[in-house]
């Protein structure tokens, strides 16, 4: 190198001002490289990354908060990232790697992605807590032609739809529709102001939902978790046996 780095006696041997300035800065860039050198071997064990989950609104108080402890539990160094996709974009999203896994309540027969059925619940009719619909056997064809009812939005090709519409094929009347709505929070609110009764996921019960009432419909709704297929990332094939183990 040039540079003498250390100065010798007979009796002992000590680093020379250039010595010592290059060990402190090789110490810093030892540890480093170290560190350098367990991230990487981290993000090849998939235990470090990000992760960008779609779920919709009806499980963000039930199954998600579930599934993020044993996630975390597992893979505490993971950063995850949550978001909210309109029905529309969920494929284009998972496919242009906007997101890396949907939970979904459609199933898909898209080429190239793969579903899992992850969870199921049912749906329940949700009224505001002073409605005379106290129990599933206060409904009847007749009863429910007398209501305005706020619903989600009806999109072209939604199993989730189609399961919705099931129920007033099986009551045989055509709803009485005041409002649309992607977003199952919104429709809570206007339930709750007395606009109309609702049909939604029974997981809203776990929402802060003071001043409403859910009653329980034979009307069950699955969860479905979908992934790229040939998405070989090491963090993703990790949450899903995670998920999957519990």
């Amino acid at each position: 190198m040039g540079l003498q780095l250390f100065e010798r006696n007979k009796r002992n041997v000590k680093l020379t001002p250039a010595g010592k300035f290059l060990k402190e800065k090789w110490e810093i860039e030892l540890n480093e490289l170290e560190y350098i050198h367990q991230f990487a071997k981290q993000l090849h064990l998939g235990e470090r990354g990000t992760i960008t989950i779609a779920h919709p609104d009806s499980i963000s108080a039930s199954l998600m908060p579930d599934m993020l402890a044993k996630i975390t539990q597992v893979l505490p160094r993971l950063q995850i990232k949550l978001v909210q996709v309109l029905f529309e974009n969920q494929l284009d999203f998972l496919k242009n790697y906007k997101i890396d896994l949907a939970i979904t309540r459609d199933i898909n027969s898209e080429p190239g992605i793969r579903a899992k059925k992850l969870y199921s619940d049912h749906l329940a009719l949700v009224v505001p807590v002073e409605h005379p619909f106290n129990v599933f056997g206060d409904l009847s064809t007749e009863s429910l032609k007398k209501q305005k009812f706020i619903l989600p939005t009806r999109d072209e090709g939604s199993s989730y739809s189609e399961i919705i519409q099931a129920l007033f094929k099986f009551y045989d009347f055509v709803p009485d529709v005041f409002l649309h709505s992607e977003f199952g929070s919104a429709i809570i609110a206007l339930v709750r102001k007395g606009l109309g009764i609702a049909i939604l996921p029974d997981s809203y019960m776990h929402h802060q939902s003071p001043g409403l009432r859910f009653i329980p419909l034979p009307f069950k709704t699955d969860l479905w978790i979908n992934w790229r297929a040939d998405d070989h990332n090491p963090v993703l094939a990790n949450i899903l046996k995670i998920v999957f183990k519990y």
